[in-house]
């Protein structure tokens, strides 16, 4: 049986969780680079003057920490992604896939928030393609 429908899913979903890594990447990037972060600085104080440095600072980590958070849950579900096309080539462990599928999109979509809903739904859907279908029952051949 062919499953060519659910290793292109899965690929989609890795390819958005490829994606939302780069943007956590080039977050934490951002953030770490003092002569972009004073520049935004300069612009939000002269459109806000009654914000004070303190608030900018916390607002600072907080998308800092927000960047790596979502790196690392980004590459997490990319390295599931891959194991699972691994598991559902070939036939080998489609059920095992599927799993890993759907608890893969529905975890990161609550830890996130449903930031992370895009890759989940097709994440979502492989998963529940690799329970739903049946393998061929294996005839034994004698020789």
């Amino acid at each position: 049986m062919s499953r060519t429908g659910e290793i292109v899913l899965t690929v989609i979903g890795a390819l958005i969780y490829g994606f939302f890594a780069l943007v956590g990447g080039f977050m934490v990037w951002l953030f770490n680079n003092e002569a972009a972060w004073d520049q935004a600085e300069e612009e939000i104080t002269q459109q806000n003057p009654e914000l004070s440095a303190g608030n900018m600072e916390a607002a600072l980590e907080m998308l800092q920490g927000g960047g790596w958070f979502l790196v690392v849950l980004s590459v997490l579900g990319l390295i599931l992604g891959i194991v699972s096309i691994v598991l559902v080539k070939g036939n080998k462990k489609p059920k095992a896939a599927g799993i890993i599928l759907i608890v893969t999109s529905v975890l990161f979509a609550i830890i996130t928030f449903g930031g992370l809903i895009f890759s989940g739904i097709f994440y979502l859907i492989a998963g529940i393609m690799c329970l739903a279908r049946k393998a061929p029952p294996q005839t034994a051949t004698t020789e």
